[in-house]
């Protein structure tokens, strides 16, 4: 059973396709062991909680300083004993001790096509901003491995979503996540589940 736990910031649309794909049978073998968010007031707690999975806010916000809060950040996720750390939509950068504590362990999913319109400064809305004003045709998600490194771990897959004509970000966002985050995640999540993930010399394979 691959135990895993989600790091979400906000809503948590992410973190409910895990919940779907868990229930419906789409990701198999695997069990959501905690969610943990930096925002007590997100909606991702809401979530796990209508799940029955247990949920946590750590904040830096509520820690003295940043070690404080990277201290007590690792001490949730080592109590879960997690297989696999899933960062979906988690606006914090993370310790790199847990990185170290977790060699491809931890996967992130960022909506764009990575190398495009990542790194430093883009999250969110930010990134579907960026998209429409560079006027790109194609955009899309990407589930990668975390590295030291902002969004430069490993790629795992990606999937690409048309840009139209009239589209605002809000609009694209919600696109890229209907048509490509809710999609990618679960089934990367399935295939790690499964042993079908590998990394060699910086590179992943799967198999079939």
């Amino acid at each position: 059973m691959l135990r895993i736990v989600v790091c979400v910031s906000g809503g948590g649309t992410n973190l409910q396709a895990i919940i779907d794909g868990v229930a419906q049978g789409a990701i198999v073998n695997t069990q959501i062991v905690k969610v943990i968010s930096n925002n007590r007031g997100a909606y991702a707690l809401t979530r796990a909680g209508s799940a029955g999975i247990e949920s946590v806010c750590v904040s830096p916000k509520e820690y003295a300083d940043r070690e404080a809060f990277n201290q007590a950040f690792l001490e949730e996720i080592d109590r879960a004993q997690p297989d696999l750390i899933v960062l979906a939509g988690f606006l914090v950068k993370i310790p790199e001790e847990l990185i170290r504590s977790y060699p491809y362990r931890i996967i992130n999913i960022h909506p764009s096509l990575i190398p495009s319109f990542c790194g430093t400064g883009y999250y969110g809305l930010k990134v579907h901003e960026a998209a429409l004003a560079r006027g790109v045709k194609v955009t899309g998600a990407t589930v990668h491995f975390v590295d030291e490194g902002m969004d430069t771990g490993p790629i795992i897959m990606q999937k690409a979503v048309a840009v139209r004509e009239g589209d605002t970000p809000e609009v694209l966002q919600k696109r890229v996540m209907e048509e490509a985050e809710w999609v990618i995640l679960p089934w990367c999540i399935n295939l790690i589940a499964g042993g079908k993930v590998k990394v060699e010399n910086g590179r992943v394979y799967i198999s079939e």
